[in-house]
């Protein structure tokens, strides 16, 4: 995100950096930090040290672009980043909290007040600390909340509505399909009216099952008995209408299974992802792993700013229905080993292995065996 040009416009120029070191303008510590040359640290502006020579002085924009340069934090620096950084990650939880508990959805201004931080600032360190920014958590959680509202028996669907936090129909149903993938009362009745066109296609995995709702695909299965991957879909949406995939659908159907025999080809697919605010982060974070590497459960924590939720992000893997397309087969335990995986360890093996071969043309096809079934109700 960008820095609001009103809070950096009293620093653009060196002579303006040097201004606020000599006043210890602690307004510009989340702007700038200066390094000295003869002792090969750097600190922020307000430090109390013992001001340098300004010819020994050179500016950064951030503590990375410093320590790219060779200097390291100065003492002081250090132990202010680690309260700092407890700090935020305790303001930061706060903020989720009020999110949760409030009655009305909260907007920038009133959590940026909240923490103590000017807007832009309390964006940036929240979308650090969570993987998301402000207004896509408040959206998730709403989500989340609306799903637990239209689960509960004898809920009606306007009571649901207004216990997510809408305060009007009008405008919860602007919201509804990016929320739910369907009417609220599709959702509500177990995708009751909604249709999920599918296709189950055989590659050398085994079996694989597609299926796309109005908003994107939804589920990637793996298995080895296509009618068992069936059931698992209609076990997901109990009582949509499933219809098998025209000959438009069965070639997306033949790119994924193109994309499982060689990689290299990848696979950018609009996806209906439902999942809690954390499993979210989780999975976007799995998209960003690069097809041929591998990371740890320890990794994806620390990317989503959880260090300690390592178990939680091992579940969330586990409940990724979307296979391959969320690449939940390239986290691996930290000393390597692979884990548990909801298409099996073999599968997984196999994915890493052809993944990390060198780029080559695909040869494979895929043959996609349509299959229709209606749940019923």
């Amino acid at each position: 995100m960008s820095r609001n040009p009103h809070e950096t416009a009293l620093y653009l120029t060196d002579d303006q950096r040097w201004a606020a070191v000599i006043a210890r303008d602690s307004a510009a510590d989340d702007q700038f930090v200066y390094a000295v040359k003869t002792t090969g640290v750097y600190c922020r502006p307000s430090s109390s040290t013992r001001l340098p020579n300004r010819k020994n002085v050179e500016f950064f924009d951030n503590p990375a672009a410093a320590e790219a340069a060779g200097y390291r934090a100065s003492r002081s620096l250090a132990g202010d980043r680690t309260s700092t950084a407890a700090r935020r990650t305790s303001l930061i939880a706060e903020a989720c909290r009020a999110i949760e508990a409030a009655d009305t959805p909260l907007n920038l201004n009133q959590l940026a007040q909240r923490s103590g931080m000017s807007p832009s600032h309390f964006h940036r360190v929240f979308k650090t600390e969570t993987g998301l920014t402000p207004k896509a958590y408040v959206s998730a959680y709403r989500a989340r909340r609306l799903r637990q509202e239209l689960s509960d028996v004898g809920t009606s669907v306007t009571d649901a509505i207004y216990g997510a936090g809408f305060n009007s129909n009008s405008r919860f149903y602007e919201t509804s399909d990016q929320l739910l993938g369907m009417r609220a009362s599709e959702y509500r009745d177990g995708g009751a009216g909604a249709s999920i066109h599918f296709a189950v296609a055989q590659c050398s995995l085994g079996a694989i099952l597609v299926a796309q709702s109005q908003r994107g695909v939804c589920a990637i299965l793996l298995g080895d008995d296509p009618d068992e991957l069936v059931r698992d879909l209609q076990d997901q949406f109990p009582k949509a209408q499933l219809v098998g995939g025209d000959a438009d659908f069965e070639r997306l159907v033949a790119q994924v299974v193109g994309f499982i025999e060689a990689p290299s080809l990848g696979l950018n697919l609009p996806l209906d992802v439902r999942g809690t605010a954390f499993q979210e982060r989780v999975w976007k974070a799995l998209r960003d792993i690069p097809p041929g590497t591998t990371v740890s459960y320890t990794d994806i924590a620390e990317r989503i700013g959880a260090p300690k939720a390592v178990r939680a992000v091992a579940q969330a893997c586990g409940a990724n229905h979307i296979a391959v397309a969320i690449p939940c087969h390239r986290v691996v335990r930290r000393n390597g080993d692979l884990s548990g995986y909801r298409w099996g360890i073999d599968r997984k093996r196999e994915l890493l292995l052809r993944e990390a071969k060198p780029a080559k043309t695909a040869t494979a096809s895929a043959a996609p065996r349509s299959k229709q079934a209606v749940a019923q109700p």
